[in-house]
C-alpha cells in the first residue's frame, strides 16, 4: 500500500543532504564550540556559517540571531524576554485569538507577574484587522505579537500594517514565523519586525532546533543562565550538529522557494477543488488566496474529524485534525472556533499539509478515497440523515438552508 504524508505543517523529514551535513558532528567534528583549541575552533566556524545562512534566509545580520530548541523556545524568549525587560515600567501586551499556543500560554504566564494581555479577534477568514490591534494598544503597551501564517488554517497575517502600528506606538513586534520562514518570502527589515521565532524541522531540518531574530539594539533579559553562549543571550552548549543541519536546510529551502511553493500551490487547488466538486457540505477554513501555498484546511459537515483521520490512516494516509480531540480534550480547535464556527462544524475538519515531496499521485489518491469515507461515516450520522430528511439544519456558512429529502432516507415517504 502506498503511503501518503500531508502533515508537513506537523513536521518535515529531514532532508538527505542535511543529514549528511550533520553527521561528522556526532563523530569526527565533535569539539565544544567554546572551547580555543583547534577542535572546538573548527565547529565554532560552522555554527557562525550556519547563523549567517539563517540571518541571510529572513535579511537579517548574523549577530542577530539566537539558535534555540525549537519555535516554542523562541516564542517564550521573546515574550518572556521583552517582558522582563520592562518590569515595573509597561506591563500590556497583545496577541490574537489564533495565536500558537507557545504564544497565548506563554502571553498567560505573564499574567501572573502583574502583566496584562488583550486578545483581539479574527474575521471568519482568520484575519486579523490591524485597526482591532490599534484600537487595544495602551501608552504602557510594549508588545504586539501576531503570528505570519497560521499553523492550522495556513491565513498569512497583514503583519507589515501591525509591525507598523506597533512602533507608532512605541511596542515592540513580534511574529511567530514558524510556518512561513523558508515557504514564503519574509524579510525582517521590509517588514518591520523586531523580533522573529522560527524552527528548523518545518523546512527540513532535524526537530530541536529553531532560531529567535533579535533586532540589533533590542535588550531580551535571558531565559537560560550560565555559560555566555550566544553573547550571553542563552546559555547551554550549543545542538551543532542541529545548528549546522538547520543552516544548510534553510539555505536549501530559500533557494528552491519560488518553484517548492509553485508546485504546493497547483496541488492545494487541485486537492481543494477536487474534494468541493466530489463531496457535498465541505467548506474550506481560512482566506482562499491569502493562505500558505501548502495548506487545506476543511470541514466536512455531518462527519467526525477523528474518524475521517482513522479511515484515512488506515488506508496509508497521514493527515491532521482541525480537533484538539486526538490529544485528550473534547473541544474544537481554538483556531477554528475563533472563526465563528459551530462546534460540530469544527470538530469535522481536517487540515491536509503539503511538502516539496508531495506528488500529484498522492492528490489523485486522496481524491480517491475522501468521497467514500465521508460518505460512509455520513450514513452512520443521524443528523446528516435528519438532514436529508428535510429538516432545517445550519449550514457551514452560517445560514439556514433546506435540504431536499434523499430517496433513500427512511423517513423519505412520511
Amino acid at each position: 500500500m502506498d503511503r501518503v504524508y500531508l502533515d508537513n505543517a506537523a513536521t518535515t523529514p529531514v532532508r538527505r543532504e542535511v543529514l549528511e551535513a550533520m553527521a561528522p558532528y556526532f563523530t569526527d567534528k565533535y569539539g565544544n564550540p567554546s572551547s580555543i583549541h583547534s577542535f572546538g575552533r573548527v565547529v565554532r566556524r560552522d555554527i557562525d556559517l550556519a547563523r549567517e545562512r539563517v540571518a541571510a534566509a529572513i535579511g537579517a545580520s548574523p549577530e542577530e540571531i539566537v539558535f534555540t530548541a525549537g519555535g516554542s523556545e523562541a516564542d517564550n524568549m521573546a515574550i518572556k524576554g521583552s517582558a522582563l525587560a520592562v518590569l515595573g515600567k509597561k506591563k500590556h501586551v497583545i496577541t490574537s485569538t489564533i495565536e500558537h499556543h507557545a504564544v497565548l500560554e506563554t502571553a498567560e504566564s505573564m499574567t501572573r507577574l502583574g502583566f496584562e494581555v488583550t486578545v483581539v479577534g479574527v474575521n471568519a477568514d482568520g484575519l486579523v484587522d490591524p485597526e482591532d490591534v490599534r484600537r487595544a494598544i495602551r501608552p504602557d503597551t510594549f508588545l504586539v505579537t501576531i503570528m505570519h501564517a497560521n499553523n492550522e488554517i495556513g491565513t498569512i497575517q497583514p503583519i507589515e500594517a501591525i509591525a507598523a502600528i506597533a512602533h507608532e506606538a512605541g511596542a515592540l513586534f513580534h511574529t511567530d514565523a514558524v510556518q512561513s520562514v523558508a515557504h514564503i518570502p519574509v524579510d525582517v527589515q521590509a517588514m518591520g519586525i523586531d523580533l522573529l521565532s522560527l524552527s528548523g524541522h518545518k523546512f527540513y531540518a532535524p526537530k530541536g532546533v529553531g532560531a529567535l531574530y533579535i533586532r540589533r539594539g533590542l535588550r531580551l533579559v535571558p531565559l537560560v543562565h550560565g555559560g555566555a553562549q550566544e553573547r550571553k543571550r542563552r546559555a547551554g552548549t550549543e545542538n551543532v550538529a542541529g545548528i549546522v543541519g538547520m543552516g544548510v536546510a534553510i539555505e536549501l529551502a530559500s533557494a528552491e522557494m519560488d518553484a517548492t511553493a509553485a508546485h504546493e500551490r497547483v496541488l492545494r487547488d487541485k486537492l481543494t477543488s477536487g474534494l468541493e466538486q466530489r463531496i457535498p457540505h465541505v467548506k474550506l477554513n481560512g482566506h482562499r488566496t491569502q493562505r500558505l501555498p501548502n495548506n487545506v484546511n476543511m470541514s466536512f459537515l455531518y462527519v467526525e474529524g477523528e474518524s475521517l483521520l482513522l479511515n484515512l490512516d488506515m488506508l496509508g494516509i497521514a493527515a491532521s485534525s482541525g480537533s484538539a480531540c486526538t490529544s485528550g480534550s473534547l473541544e474544537p480547535s481554538h483556531v477554528l472556533m475563533a472563526l465563528g464556527m459551530p462546534h460540530e462544524v469544527a470538530h469535522g475538519s481536517v487540515r491536509m499539509t503539503l511538502g516539496r515531496y508531495t506528488t500529484e499521485a498522492d492528490i489523485d489518491r486522496v481524491l480517491d478515497v475522501m468521497p467514500g469515507i465521508v460518505g460512509k461515516l455520513r450514513e452512520m450520522s443521524p443528523v446528516y440523515e435528519k438532514t436529508m430528511c428535510g429538516i432545517k439544519e445550519t449550514c457551514a456558512n452560517a445560514h439556514a438552508c433546506d435540504v431536499a429529502p434523499a430517496s433513500s432516507c427512511s423517513c423519505a415517504d412520511s
